[in-house]
């Protein structure tokens, strides 16, 4: 009998390596799905191979392709040949900016790649639990209708009922999302007909800003670990609009990772979560230069562009109140600090041999 098998997709990037790492410590037969798309999106500063070769060197049941989603013969034979109890798929395009680009290869692989991953589940493993990877940006620039109060160094939500964050209940449709953003609302949307049409596992995570040492960090994508980048080259970091003082919240890794366990224990068919790092782990733009400088000793050269990025978010935070509610053996693990002192720790030890030109 074929053993069953954890499939993770975007094996080689910050989620799906994290999520490879757990489950094979956990006694599993990982396979992993990457083709190392990021170089093509974002050139040799976004390879992954020094982290698909780190997995190869430390795993023990890690199964790697080098498959592209958007193939879906190649798709189906995966789920012919092993028997998949949890798909976890975190491949994807991941900027907004870049989607502007290349917007075809950009709703392929984030629309076409999950439907096509949906429906192999669907034919192979009816029974599995799907889990996917989606963001924030599916709300578009929505959450900028918020009242805002502006600080020396940050925005921040001017009413009390905000204060947690933004929830579920934000809509999705009419707002500015980016061409990235209206392909991620394909994805989720098509993922949440999946689970409550056909009564499937499939759970949909909209992510804010997800961090760790294993990310390949670049101007487009990647904000903590790129700042980090910056500070140890001595680039030029560009911030764009709202004097800097935009918040973001920040998730490790590992505590989203944890998360989609607790979901894959308990699956509600359909469902949709906020997931980041919450109020406690936000910062802005201006405050997180000021933090990485204190703790590297190095000063970050920066320059300021007027116009925004479309579709940026002025403040957001999420509101993790209904995933804590349904799962509450969950809970952030990592404070700031201690992710950045992981960035900074990885970008120390993967200098001489990550690409970073």
């Amino acid at each position: 009998m074929i053993p069953r098998a954890t499939l993770v997709t975007g094996s080689s990037g910050l989620i799906g390596s994290e999520a490879v790492e757990y489950f094979d410590g956990h006694g599993r037969r990982v396979v992993g799905v990457d083709n190392n798309m990021r170089r093509l999106f974002f050139g040799p500063p976004g390879d992954t191979t020094w982290n698909l070769e780190r997995l190869k060197r430390s795993m023990k049941s890690f199964v790697p392709y080098a498959v592209d989603v958007r193939d879906r013969e190649r798709i189906f034979d995966l789920f012919r040949e092993y028997r998949f109890d949890l798909i976890v798929h975190c491949a994807a395009q991941p900027s907004h900016d870049k989607a502007r680009e290349i917007p075809l290869l950009d709703f392929e692989v984030n629309a076409l790649g999950t439907l096509n991953l949906l429906e192999a589940t669907r034919q192979f493993c009816g029974d599995a639990v799907f889990v996917l990877m989606s963001t924030n940006k599916v709300y578009g620039d929505a959450p900028n209708e918020k009242g805002f109060q502006e600080f020396p160094t940050r925005f921040d939500y001017a009413n009390p009922e905000d204060f947690e964050g933004i929830d579920e209940t934000c809509r999705i449709d009419r707002t500015l999302h980016s061409l990235f953003g209206a392909s991620k609302v394909a994805a989720d949307v098509m993922a949440q007909e999946y689970g409550r049409y056909f009564g499937m596992k499939v759970g949909i995570f909209r992510g804010g800003c997800l961090t760790g040492p294993s990310h390949s960090g670049v101007e487009l994508h990647g904000f903590l670990s790129y700042l980090v980048k910056v500070a140890f080259t001595g680039r030029v970091y560009t911030v764009y609009g709202y004097r800097g003082k935009q918040v973001r919240d920040n998730i490790h890794s590992h505590d989203v990772v944890r998360a989609l366990e607790e979901f894959a224990k308990n699956p509600r068919p359909g469902e949709v979560y906020n997931l980041g790092g919450g109020r406690r782990n936000s910062i802005s733009v201006l405050e997180a230069i000021t933090r990485i400088e204190e703790m590297t000793g190095r000063k970050i050269c920066w320059i300021y562009e007027e116009e925004a990025r479309k579709g940026d978010h002025i403040c957001y935070i999420s509101n993790l109140r209904k995933f804590c509610t349904d799962y509450p053996c969950w809970s952030i693990t990592r404070n700031l600090d201690s992710i950045l002192e992981e960035i900074i720790e990885a970008e120390k030890m993967h200098r001489p041999s990550r690409s970073i030109a």
